[in-house]
């Protein structure tokens, strides 16, 4: 019944394609999925619009396909015209951003151990203030001022990777020890 559409989609396929070989290529695929489709026992209504709507898909998916493949191989490129990995996979990025990670853990592992677990709680742990002083029962107060004192460290510490002076003693200009 469906063999009667045969030349009919045929002609519909060249005529878009511009391809006879091709198409007829489109056209065995189409039936092959419209015959998936009657073995699943789904009722076919209209046979003619299923097989034309499906041809429409498979040439619109062998286009994509051509878009996909149509590029020329990296072989054949000159190094210059080779595209570059992104900026976070370069190998020196890769390498500043594992230094970058190093410093921030020492300037970490510097701090005195109260402190140095306050400002992990919270910002590793996103704990609030609140909850870090009950948890080590100190005040609200204290643990934003270990919290501060943490934040200066690593503040230095961005300075220092960004090649700005550092400021002297954890962040006095005078001198001074906080």
């Amino acid at each position: 019944m469906i063999t009667r559409y045969y030349r009919e989609l045929l002609n519909f396929c060249a005529r878009i394609i511009k391809d006879r070989e091709t198409a007829a290529d489109v056209v065995q695929e189409s039936y092959a999925r419209f015959l998936a489709v009657e073995q699943a026992g789904t009722p076919v209504l209209e046979p003619r619009a299923l097989l034309f709507q499906t041809a429409r898909h498979v040439m619109v998916d062998q286009y994509r396909r051509g878009q996909v493949r149509a590029h020329e191989t990296l072989e054949i490129l000159e190094e210059a015209g080779q595209p570059a990995l992104p900026v976070q996979q370069q190998p020196e990025a890769i390498l500043a951003s594992k230094q970058a990670v190093a410093a921030y853990m020492t300037a970490i592992a510097g701090l005195p151990p109260r402190c140095r677990e306050v400002f992990m709680l919270h910002v590793f742990d996103n704990l609030p203030y609140a909850q870090i002083g009950e948890l080590l029962g100190m005040t609200v107060s204290m643990v934003e001022k270990h919290v501060a004192r943490g934040r200066l460290a690593c503040r230095a510490c961005e300075r220092q990777l960004e090649g700005v002076p550092g400021q002297l003693a954890e962040g006095r200009k005078d001198g001074r020890k906080t």
